[in-house]
C-alpha cells in the first residue's frame, strides 16, 4: 500500500476549500462583487503552510484575481470588523482607472459577507493578517 504524502492529503482539503469558499460568497468577490467564477479565487486569511491555516471557509475569502494578489501581497487589509483598508503609499499613488476604483476605491468599504454566520471569515484570523498588514503598510 503506498502512503499518501501530506502534500496529496492538503491538496484533497484544497480542492474542497477552492470550491467551498466562492459558494459561501454567493460566487462572487467579497470586494468588487464581480461575478464570473472563473476570475474567482478561494483566498486563505491564514496561509495553509502556517498550523492556523485550515482549508475552511471560515479561514478563506472570495476574492477576484486583482483582489486576491493584493491580499496576498499586503496592498490591503481586512480588519477584523470586515472594513478593507488600502495601504498608505497605494492611496497615495497615482495611475490608471484600475488603481483608482479596483483598489483605492475599496478603502473603507466592507466586505461582502456569506449569509451563514459559521461560514463568515474567523476574526481572530482576521486580526493576525491585519497585524501582519500593518507591520507592512
Amino acid at each position: 500500500m503506498t502512503a499518501l504524502r501530506p502534500s496529496t492529503i492538503l491538496r484533497r482539503h484544497e480542492r474542497r476549500f477552492r470550491s467551498a469558499g466562492p459558494l459561501a460568497y454567493r460566487q462572487q468577490c467579497a470586494l468588487c462583487r464581480l461575478r464570473h467564477e472563473e476570475l474567482l479565487d478561494a483566498a486563505h486569511i491564514v496561509p495553509d503552510r502556517d498550523p492556523l491555516g485550515e482549508p475552511t471557509v471560515s479561514n478563506g475569502l472570495s476574492l477576484c484575481k486583482l483582489h486576491h494578489a493584493a491580499f496576498d501581497r499586503h496592498f490591503i487589509g481586512i480588519r477584523p470588523d470586515y472594513v478593507v483598508e488600502v495601504r498608505g503609499d497605494v492611496l497615495e499613488e497615482e495611475d490608471g482607472p484600475m488603481l483608482l476604483h479596483g483598489l483605492k476605491g475599496m478603502h473603507r468599504t466592507r466586505i461582502q459577507l456569506p449569509r451563514k454566520a459559521i461560514e463568515r471569515p474567523d476574526a481572530a484570523l482576521l486580526k493576525r493578517r491585519y497585524a501582519e498588514f500593518r507591520s507592512v503598510a
